[in-house]
């Protein structure tokens, strides 16, 4: 619990104190994850616009493998901007593969959804990357824990009306207790650079609504941001894996639940069948954010 050590607050500590005592109706803080849930669960990263092979990727893949080490990570999402400049095969060496050697070593799959800049040059090089595990395909689902969680991971720089016919369709199906979908450019973000996508929010949100997808995932604005609930719909924005744009928050926007802007950072989250905990990790290994939504 935070004190009144002074009247005057860094803004560093005013994030941190918004991040826990802001939660949402679906929200309540919690500090550490994985502490007593059943044997049904699914722990895995997330992490955004990573891929530029600088000393901030290198140090939040390290961080990302301490995580692994202290509780196995079962994959890693990747919500785009995987490879810059321009998406291109010949940086997938130096952008990825020797910052997360590590997680590769141990078997931690990616997977990944493409952002603006992964398409610059096409997308043939990264959905047919084998680490990627795209399967071929710039949209696709993934099942983990027999039916505990379906991920939508879509490409949000071509959202066509194939591919919200298919969303559609696999949302319907779906008998998973969590649903999330994955996609790069943000429905809900507080970010002064891009901020929400409307286009977006109009196609999408009325799907993961009426199918009762519970969180959302995407980045392109390179900060942390948990937005208030939107609809019953936790929107989470995790795109300074690499490039972190420090004070680009719109700290007056109401969508804002909990943010950070000053650091890069990747998020860790555990799923069991009653609930789904997260945390949001800085490359200096602070905790800046962390809650539960609880199944409704």
């Amino acid at each position: 619990m935070a004190t009144k050590k002074s009247a005057l607050m860094t803004r560093r500590q005013a994030i941190f104190s918004l991040a826990t005592l802001t939660a949402g109706a679906l929200v309540r803080p919690a500090s550490v994850l994985g502490v007593e849930t059943p044997t049904n669960k699914a722990r895995f990263a997330v992490v955004g616009d990573f891929g530029t092979g600088g000393s901030d990727e290198f140090a939040i893949a390290a961080g990302m493998l301490d995580a692994h080490h202290k509780s196995a990570l079962d994959l890693v999402v990747a919500v785009g901007d995987n490879i810059y400049p321009n998406g291109s095969g010949r940086y997938f060496k130096k952008h990825f593969e020797e910052p997360f050697a590590g997680l590769l070593k141990e078997r931690v799959k990616f997977y990944a959804v493409l952002g603006n800049h992964d398409v610059e040059e096409g997308r043939n090089d990264q959905v047919n990357y084998p680490l990627f595990n795209m399967g071929g395909s710039n949209y696709y689902s993934i099942s983990r824990n027999n039916g505990l969680v379906d991920f939508f991971m879509l490409d949000s720089t071509n959202l066509d009306a194939s591919q919200v016919g298919w969303l559609e369709r696999s949302l319907r199906e779906s008998r998973a207790i969590w649903k999330l979908a994955v996609l790069h450019h943000p429905v809900y973000s507080s970010g002064k650079k891009h901020g929400s996508d409307l286009k977006l929010r109009e196609q999408l949100e009325p799907l993961f609504t009426r199918y009762r997808v519970q969180a959302v995932f995407a980045g392109h604005d390179h900060v942390y941001e948990r937005t208030k609930p939107q609809q019953g719909i936790q929107y989470f924005i995790t795109g300074a894996g690499g490039k972190c744009r420090r004070g680009d928050i719109d700290m007056k926007s109401e969508l804002r639940a909990a943010s950070y802007d000053l650091d890069n950072s990747f998020m860790l989250i555990e799923v069991d069948e009653t609930e789904m905990s997260f945390q949001s990790i800085s490359q200096r290994g602070d905790v800046v954010d962390s809650g539960v939504i609880k199944q409704s």
